[in-house]
């Protein structure tokens, strides 16, 4: 079982940073929520090919995969529509100029 990814790990990168400089967190949050979705699925890929005498251990990991895979699905899709709503340069992963309200330190 793997994942089919609609954002490189770099791609997610340069969204949280676009977040992090501006006033604008939603994305980021959805990003984030995808790489942990990643380190969760990998782990549990991990946790399948550990030795075991249980069958259901071997059944549980593989349940937390499939959901995983269909939570990282969604959130994939939902990042993409977002992105589309709000407008972002889709090539550099840049928040549109309406957005961009730079944070107060």
């Amino acid at each position: 079982m793997e994942l089919e990814n609609k954002f490189t790990a770099l791609q997610l990168a340069i969204i949280n940073n676009q977040a992090a400089l501006y006033n604008c967190a939603c994305p980021v949050h959805i990003s984030m929520q995808i790489t942990n979705l990643r380190k969760l699925f990998d782990y549990q890929k991990t946790c399948v090919d550990l030795p075991s005498e249980s069958d259901v251990h071997i059944q549980v990991h593989q349940r937390i995969a499939e959901v995983t895979k269909q939570a990282h699905q969604l959130m994939e899709q939902c990042l993409d529509e977002i992105l589309d709503m709000e407008g972002w340069h889709r090539a550099k992963l840049e928040m549109p100029p309406g957005l961009r309200t730079r944070i107060e330190h």
